[in-house]
């Protein structure tokens, strides 16, 4: 029975995806009949699934609970949940213990089991608890025990047999990971009757097996082959690749360390530099509201917004549509820090040196606006109406955000998309926030300006030197948080019980927008090279400099994350160009095992 524990948790969190089709199968059984036999009690005012994240802070309360790691594991992939051990805790003196520890928590979930003892303590618990702060109870094993919650308003999930599986699915159904409707088929008290039960509409990503998508888990090995090539090749040390198939994650996994010769191996939560794929996780989304709120046109200039390009020829009139389709006529790519000089850095922290680019490591005040802008406004691409990327456009993006807003570009995604989408490690400036130890590294020279670690400060120099803040680099995420933003715009704005995009605006951004390109506004897209190329014509995406990668392929209902930190240690200066192009490799892998069984 321990084995068959691991097994599951292993195969639901994906800490160590099983790749056996013929287990999995037997494994999927028992989760269909563990939703079968999920029932929603006392939901009648919809209190689940839960809908706003961040005003919560949940409390995990597990009072002889056997399966209380499958239950936290799958809870904290979607809002940060605190665990108690509430196992010794059976006296009223004990439970007024535990009331007052748990004062700071405005949601808590009580997991139950048939091992609780059951009696008075524990019901006025509940009870009390429920006067004071939203309260969840989950109770598994024989239905004989909900007379004792006969007396409670709270939400109650109950289901049959204390299985890693109905833990699990559970979790999930509080948040609307996934649907729920069944029915008590028997009489248990005057409250919980035959016949009774809610449903739950699944709202957000569930985490299951590639079965319960109809894919054979074994396909998977080939991604398992690539990286572990791409590894020895020196190609990445760090990888994590995240799959996500008809609102299911169904292969989540993390590959190697941090660093070639380090100790520390990589996980699932770890966070890397996103590097452009800021483009499309930051700056174009908020660009999107502002569309959405007729605060801005796609035809406008940019010269209306940032005031000094009135004044020079080739960008007064060029467009925000221009920009994000990289047509505007911008440099490519400016070396700012080929202007550094001696007295601009400092390896100490003062009002003068208020700008840190690594540890130890500052540069000088107002750097950006005395230097770095003035040649941004100077520099010259003059291809104009031509596909040319360019990282100038997003720096001229964020500008108009700004100054359209009267915000700051990274406490606005902060505060207006992440957080509310439950997307709990994503965001600019990850050192201000997270363990240094939870971010992956991205080099130890950068071959720029750095000759150092350089481990959550943004890789890229010009927007280190900007502050760590830009529109087209800067933003740091982990691989989970990213399928919540990107299935979000597979299911046309939508997520979680709320509506962040209108689907007209996710489809105009994320389609063919150019004559000239492939390109829509901002988000990259498929152009296809072979017959033999499997990607559809609706998908799009986004790859970073740092070895990071994000695609959406409607036509498949696919959400595919590839994170490394292929620039480790010193861009290819030691180990040279990379020899297994992984991110690619991995994604041709993932179409081969979600199609080879497809029925046409």
């Amino acid at each position: 029975m321990k084995r068959f524990f691991l097994i599951i948790l292993c195969l639901f969190t994906g800490f160590a995806h099983a790749q056996n089709h013929a287990l999995n199968l037997k494994q999927l059984n028992n989760i269909k009949e563990a939703q079968k036999t999920l029932v929603v009690l006392n939901n009648a005012e919809a209190v689940l699934p839960l809908i706003t994240l961040n005003d919560l802070n949940i409390a995990s309360v597990h009072i002889d609970f056997p399966n209380r790691a499958m239950f936290d594991s799958l809870a904290n992939k979607y809002w940060k949940v605190t665990a108690f051990n509430a196992d010794k805790v059976s006296t009223a003196t004990a439970f007024n213990n535990l009331h007052d520890k748990l004062k700071l928590y405005n949601l808590v979930m009580i997991t139950l089991s048939e091992n609780t003892t059951f009696g008075e303590p524990l019901v006025s618990f509940v009870k009390d608890m429920e006067r004071i702060t939203r309260v969840v109870v989950v109770l598994s094993g024989s239905g004989k025990n909900l007379k004792y919650l006969d007396g409670i308003r709270s939400p109650v999930l109950w289901y049959p047999g204390d299985t890693p599986e109905g833990a699990s699915l559970a979790a999930q159904a509080v948040f609307g990971g996934a649907t729920v409707s069944g029915k008590l088929t028997d009489n248990f008290s005057t409250s919980y009757t035959k016949g009774i039960g809610t449903t739950i509409t699944k709202t957000r990503l569930g985490y299951t097996l590639p079965e319960a998508t109809g894919v054979n888990t074994d396909r998977f090995k080939k991604v398992d082959s690539i990286v572990a090539a791409g590894i020895a090749t020196h190609s990445a040390p760090a990888v994590v690749i995240l799959v996500a198939k008809d609102g299911e994650v169904i292969f989540s996994k993390a590959y190697g360390k941090h660093t070639y010769n380090g100790n520390q191996a990589t996980q699932l939560t770890d966070i890397f530099d996103m590097a452009s794929i800021t483009k499309v996780t930051a700056t174009t989304p908020s660009i999107m509201h502002l569309y959405e709120q007729r605060l801005l046109g796609l035809d406008s200039p940019i010269s209306r917004y940032v005031a000094r390009l009135r004044t020079i020829p080739d960008k007064r009139d060029v467009t925000i549509r221009e920009a994000l389709l990289h047509e505007a006529g911008f440099t490519p790519y400016i070396k700012f820090y080929e202007k550094l000089k001696p007295s601009d850095m400092s390896t100490d922290s003062s009002a003068a040196y208020p700008t840190k680019v690594a540890d130890h490591y500052y540069l000088r005040a107002n750097y950006f606006n005395e230097v770095m802008w003035p040649v941004t406004l100077a520099s010259s691409g003059n291809t104009r109406g031509k596909y040319v990327y360019s990282d100038i456009s997003m720096y001229m993006m964020k500008e108009v955000f700004e100054t359209i807003s009267h915000q700051k570009l990274n406490e606005y995604v902060l505060n207006n998309l992440y957080l509310p989408l439950g997307m709990q490690a994503t965001g600019y400036l990850p050192r201000n926030r997270f363990n240094r130890n939870r971010i992956v590294p991205t080099t130890e020279n950068d071959n720029w300006m750095r000759n150092m670690l350089v481990q959550g400060y943004v890789n890229d120099p010009g927007a280190a030197m900007a502050g760590g803040v830009e529109g087209h680099a800067g933003l740091f995420a982990n691989a989970n948080d990213l399928a919540i933003y990107y299935q979000m715009l597979l299911n046309n704005g939508t997520y979680g019980g709320k509506q962040y995009f209108d689907s007209t605006t996710v489809k105009l951004f994320t389609s063919r927008q150019s004559k000239t390109s492939w390109r829509g506004l901002g988000f990259d897209r498929a152009q296809k090279t072979s017959a033999a190329d499997k990607r559809s014509e609706l998908a799009f995406g986004h790859s970073g400099y740092t070895g990071t990668y994000v695609w959406v392929d409607p036509a498949y209902n696919l959400v595919y994350i590839c994170l490394t930190n292929r620039v480790y240690p010193d861009d290819g200066k030691t180990y040279g160009p990379a020899k297994v192009n992984i991110r690619p490799m991995v994604l041709n892998a993932i179409y081969d095992a979600i199609t080879a069984d497809r029925k046409n």
